[in-house]
């Protein structure tokens, strides 16, 4: 991997994990280097799904890629302040 493919991964997860975070509702309370760790995660897990059911390659932008991806970082952000806000407060 090159070195703009890292920044290029870095760059997408920081967006898909901040829509993740946006769509769930009330404050999550994790830092934003965990946001796009999940991002990245849920990026690169949307990837191969939207690529498995054959929409992962469209003309233009690949709507239902980026919808897949969304919605994992939103249940990995989920998950993700659920197990932080648990560890800080215990």
């Amino acid at each position: 991997m090159t070195v703009s493919g890292i920044i290029s991964a870095l760059i997408v997860g920081l967006i898909i994990g901040a829509l993740g975070r946006l769509a769930l509702p009330g404050k999550q309370s994790i830092p934003i280097w965990l946001t796009i760790v999940v991002g990245i995660v849920a990026a690169v897990i949307g990837t191969f799904i939207a690529n498995a059911l054959g929409v992962g390659d469209t003309r233009g932008i690949d709507w239902i890629e980026v919808i897949i991806q969304v919605a994992l970082a939103a249940g990995g952000v989920a998950v993700a302040a659920g197990f932080y806000t648990r560890k800080r407060v215990s």
